[in-house]
Parts: C-alpha cells; sequence; structure tokens
C-alpha cells in the first residue's frame, strides 16, 4: 500500500474536497462550448485545458454528469475491429486508457483482462481468421485459438458439446478490459475543472443560431451564450442537437439494454461474447455478473427496459453459464446507441465552419472516449482534421469511402 494513502488512512481529520464545482452562472461568452457532458465532452474538456491551454470553455449537459450513456454501458475496452482505420483508432484508446489513472490522478479501476468471443461455426472461425490477420497487421493482441484453449481461458463455460451452439474455437483478445465509466467521466470533469472549465449541469439547449456558415449563439433554458467553437458530444441525442444546428446526420436511434446480477466469488477472469446468442458476460470488480447484448430491433430514442430483453439475455447468459440459474438480477437498464449505416462514429467538421461533431457511436462510445476526446480537442484547438480521424468524416457517405464495422461487435446486432 503507498505511504501517502496509508497516511491519509489514519489521519484522525481531514478536509474534503469537491471534485466538481457548484454549476456556476452561464456567462456571455466563452472559447468553446461543449453541448454533452458524458465521457466524450468531459474528455476533450480536459484535453482542451491541459494539453492545448484553452480554458475559456463551457460544457452543457441536459442531466447530470456523465448521466446518458456513460453511465448507461457496461464498460468493455476492445480494439479488436475490421477496418484498418477503426483498429488504430481503438489500439490508441486502450493504449490511453491504461495510462488513464496516472495521468488523471484519479482511480478509474482499468482492468486488463482479455476478450473471449466465441466461435459456434466453422464460418465464424473462418472470419475470426480475418480479424485476427487485420489487428496483426495493426499491431493489436488478437489471435485465433481453438476449443482447448477456450476451455483453459474460461473453464466455467457450457463448451455444448455436439449441441446446436458447440463452441469450436474463438477470437482472443488479450489487450481487451474493462474500466469504471463514472471513475473515467469524473476523472476528466475534476482535472478539466481545476483548470478553469465550466460545467454547467441541468443545462438544455433549446437553439442553435448561425450566421452564415458559422455558428453565433447557443440558446439554453438558462440563457445565451456565445462561442468560438462549439463540439457536439450529445451521446443519443445527437440526431436531435444536430438538427438544432439547421442539418441532418446519418443516424437513426435503437435501445441497448443490459442488466447486472447479485455479486458472487470471482469465476470469470475474461470477457466472454457469443454473437449466435446476442449474449456477452464480464464480472465486475463488485463480484456482479454483467450482461449486455446486442441493440432492440427497433427504432426508438428511450431508455426504458424491457422484460423481452431481460427474458433474451437470460437465456443466453445461462447457455453459456447453466449454474447461474438460481442468481438473482439486482438491475436493467438501456441506453441510446445513434447509429450510423456503416456502424462507425462521424468526428470532425460539420456544415458550419465552427461546429464539430464527435457523434455516431452507436455501441461503441464508451471504449473511445479518451481517443476521442484527445483528438477532437486537437481539431478545436489547431482548425485541422488529425489523420487519425480523417476517416470518420462526416462526407464520407458522399464519397461513398465507408467503413464497415457491423461484424465487429461483440454480440451482434
Amino acid at each position: 500500500m503507498p505511504f501517502a494513502l496509508l497516511r491519509y488512512g489514519l489521519r484522525r481529520a481531514h478536509r474534503p474536497f469537491d471534485d466538481i464545482p457548484p454549476t456556476p452562472p452561464l456567462r456571455q461568452s466563452y472559447d468553446v462550448a461543449i453541448i454533452g457532458g458524458g465521457g466524450h465532452g468531459l474528455a476533450a474538456a480536459y484535453y482542451l485545458s491541459h494539453h492545448h491551454g484553452i480554458r475559456s470553455v463551457a460544457v452543457l449537459e441536459k442531466g447530470y454528469l456523465a448521466g446518458g450513456n456513460t453511465a448507461r454501458n457496461t464498460t468493455t475496452i476492445r480494439s479488436n475491429y475490421l477496418t484498418q482505420a477503426s483498429i488504430r483508432f481503438y489500439r490508441e484508446a486502450v493504449s490511453l486508457f491504461g495510462t488513464m489513472s496516472q495521468d488523471l490522478g484519479f482511480n478509474v479501476m482499468f482492468s486488463q483482462r482479455g476478450q473471449l468471443t466465441l466461435a459456434h461455426s466453422e464460418a465464424t472461425m473462418r472470419s475470426f481468421h480475418l480479424r485476427a490477420e487485420m489487428g496483426k497487421h495493426a499491431g493489436t493482441g488478437v489471435e485465433v485459438v481453438d476449443a482447448r484453449t477456450v476451455r483453459e481461458l474460461c473453464p466455467h463455460l457450457n463448451m455444448d458439446e455436439g449441441g446446436q451452439h458447440e463452441v469450436l474455437g474463438g477470437l482472443w483478445h488479450k489487450d481487451g478490459g474493462t474500466a469504471r465509466h463514472d471513475a473515467v467521466a469524473w476523472g476528466y470533469a475534476k482535472r478539466a475543472a481545476e483548470k478553469g472549465v465550466e460545467i454547467h449541469q441541468r443545462t438544455t439547449v433549446t437553439a442553435i443560431r448561425s450566421q452564415g456558415d458559422r455558428v453565433t449563439e447557443i440558446v439554453t433554458d438558462r440563457g445565451t451564450i456565445r462561442a468560438g467553437q462549439v463540439l457536439q458530444a450529445a451521446g443519443g441525442l445527437n440526431g436531435q442537437i444536430a438538427e438544432l444546428a439547421g442539418f441532418p446526420l446519418p443516424i437513426r436511434c435503437f435501445p441497448l439494454q443490459a442488466m447486472v446480477t447479485q455479486p458472487l466469488k470471482p469465476f470469470l477472469h475474461t470477457l466472454v461474447s457469443s454473437a449466435n446468442l446476442h449474449t456477452y458476460l464480464v464480472q465486475s470488480s463488485r463480484g456482479e455478473i454483467v450482461i449486455g447484448g446486442g441493440s432492440d430491433p427497433y427504432q426508438l430514442a428511450s431508455t426504458r427496459s424491457t422484460f423481452d430483453q431481460k427474458e433474451a439475455l437470460a437465456q443466453g447468459a445461462l447457455h453459456l453459464f447453466p449454474f447461474l440459474h438460481n442468481v438473482r438480477l439486482l438491475r436493467q437498464w438501456a441506453g441510446i446507441t445513434d447509429m450510423t449505416p456503416d456502424y462507425s462514429p462521424i468526428m470532425g467538421a460539420s456544415p458550419l465552419a465552427n461546429y464539430w461533431l464527435d457523434a455516431g457511436w452507436g455501441t461503441w462510445g464508451f471504449k473511445a472516449t479518451p481517443v476521442a476526446g484527445k483528438y477532437m480537442a486537437e481539431t478545436i484547438a489547431t482548425g485541422r482534421v488529425p489523420d487519425i480521424i480523417a476517416p470518420f468524416a462526416l462526407d464520407r457517405f458522399d464519397r461513398f469511402a465507408l467503413l464497415n464495422e457491423m461484424g465487429a461487435t461483440a454480440a451482434s446486432h
């Protein structure tokens, strides 16, 4: 145990500190306004203030800090994608998560335990070989493993030998892991606030006014502000916010549900996912089994949860780990995934010269938090889109330069 922590624990009296300052009154103008106080918006605020010296920043959050999709995910971090652009991007995200606790001085509980995606058919095994080769070419830790290795990595797994969902092998991504989602958001918020970034919770953007090709004013329910640059990072509400700015985005919203069980003794030491069963599981640091799956098959901008999805996730989890049949569920929740046609995000320029986009994340948003914040901050500070996010430009749909990541999901859609 570090001596500083021991001294702090044995101290008879200590002065508590506020991680996040109270919401201040809105000023008339800021250098940068960020619409969305989730992980991406807060990460961008941190990098703007710490790496680029831009401290006149207002983060505008409709609800409470990181209460949207940042609080409604299953914390998976990985880089085993299909296209070179995505692999390169998420590989850096994994690297940034690895040093985040030290960089922020805030424990985000990053655990690099690896991810195992199961193959129940020879066709899936062939597709895994393609993903493994793409990953190796880009320098990520991913390989195809046989059934024996799957059993070694996850000895409690039901291999269903001879059954409909027999496990023939898997895709082992040793770099995969998890982090505490609220800690990530609060770590970025705390450090950004220390540099003067203002975090305005319970502040709803109601209108965005522009003149020519530039945004001039942002109207909120607490007042109107001017900003030299604006970043949109509003999660499931990105489509609605873009409409306020006067242009459409190729986004459709689908609910994405998950649930968690009562705590158990540790037995699941890696992330396990099955596209056939539309289910993935990971055990949290508190012992809870987090169970997720694919997006709901209908468009809806809602965070309501349903019994149908609970039943489907339970069936998949019980097939993989039958001994969970008497375990109680504690919570169920849903987020709003803003899906693009090619299942890849939209980052960079918009039709307005001083309005930047961080949208269309679908089910990939949390794992991209640090790298998206880093490069969106660089884009705003320099006015140039870095090469690493250039392939994710909005105009790729006009150029038909799509980045198809539909098959890279951990549990299928």
